[in-house]
């Protein structure tokens, strides 16, 4: 009996610190009076206990915001049933872009590419996200030489030998977004030109590198515009990537020459392009 007796004042403390942890977390970061209980079913959807989830996740983020660092939202942390619906719409997505790479050539339009894309997007059951997005007219963006990005297509655009050439593509699937692009050179380019496509994939895989659990969006920046400053290039700042997955854009901005250590700290579930 005595031991019993015990063993039930040890389980109420475990439980009273417990319910006294979770108020000073609840109070640390002001939380909505929907915030779930240790044994309540997670907020991210997985079916699993609080506590055996994302209980120690959210409080190594408010570790972070009360450090000053800026941390992303609830809604921008995916689970495992939305990272699948990501990557269902991501193979399309690549499909596509396969297209167009088996089609780009000397004498081919853009607007062929476009109808070409669109097609195949929506041959397979997708919808191509950038059509009538806040009133972009294609399917697809496809950017010729010195157009930055979102290039509209367009069947008196012919492309030439010696054009570098990209194409953007944003794929919907069941409501989930994916987003990619290429780059391609058209016949035989110049040595300035193939230069710059060369020094860009290697930002960009140098920037892929960067990321990491509990690292920053700065350092993504950092890479990518070290490595093109070493090549003697500049790095465009008005532009960006940005989170995606439940919609085109999402936050947070992938500012591609930022300093590292700064931005959103970048944490499991998050999904962006660079």
């Amino acid at each position: 009996c005595i031991i019993e007796w015990q063993k039930n004042i040890a389980a109420r403390r475990k439980r009273r610190r417990a319910k006294e942890r979770e108020r000073k977390f609840c109070l640390m970061s002001s939380c909505p009076s929907d915030q779930p209980g240790r044994n309540d079913p997670c907020w991210c959807g997985s079916g699993k206990k609080y506590k055996k989830c994302h209980l120690s996740f959210d409080e190594r983020l408010e570790e972070l915001r009360l450090a000053g660092r800026q941390v992303p939202p609830h809604s921008l942390i995916k689970n495992t049933g939305d990272l699948a619906g990501i990557r269902a719409s991501a193979r399309i997505n690549a499909g596509a872009l396969d297209l167009v790479a088996r089609h780009i050539a000397p004498g081919v339009t853009t607007g062929e590419l476009d109808r070409l894309a669109c097609t195949y997007i929506t041959d397979h059951h997708a919808v191509p996200a950038c059509l009538n997005y806040n009133g972009f007219p294609k399917g697809i963006c496809i950017s010729v030489n010195n157009e930055v990005c979102h290039g509209i297509p367009d069947d008196g655009r012919v492309l030439q030998e010696g054009d570098i050439v990209n194409v953007d593509c944003t794929t919907i699937l069941g409501g989930y977004f994916a987003d990619a692009s290429r780059m391609f050179c058209i016949g035989r380019v110049s040595q300035q030109a193939q230069q710059l496509v060369d020094v860009t994939l290697e930002c960009m895989r140098l920037g892929i590198e960067a990321i990491r659990p509990w690292g920053t969006v700065g350092d993504i920046g950092e890479a990518i515009n070290r490595c093109a400053r070493e090549h003697g290039y500049s790095v465009v700042t008005a532009l960006g990537g940005h989170g995606v997955g439940k919609a085109v854009h999402e936050e947070p901005f992938v500012n591609h020459a930022a300093k590292g250590g700064t931005g959103m700290v970048l944490v499991p579930g998050m999904v962006l392009t660079v």
